[in-house]
């Protein structure tokens, strides 16, 4: 793989890490009940994905 498409997964994983922690803060102090816990879900999915494609980029 070359470098510039290594360098465009790693933004995607570092996009989708910040977009996690955004969303997850605006879950737990602007939202209750189910809609908290289903945006925390979604945050949580977007934390391991983002996680996957920094490991990825890192260790090809």
């Amino acid at each position: 793989m070359d470098p510039m498409t290594k360098m465009w997964i790693s933004f995607l994983g570092i996009g989708l890490m910040a977009f996690a922690a955004f969303l997850i803060s605006f879950a737990r102090y602007k939202t209750k009940g189910a809609v908290r816990a289903v945006l925390s879900l979604i945050a949580f999915v977007m934390l391991i994905f983002g996680f996957i494609y920094g490991a990825f980029t890192v260790f090809t």
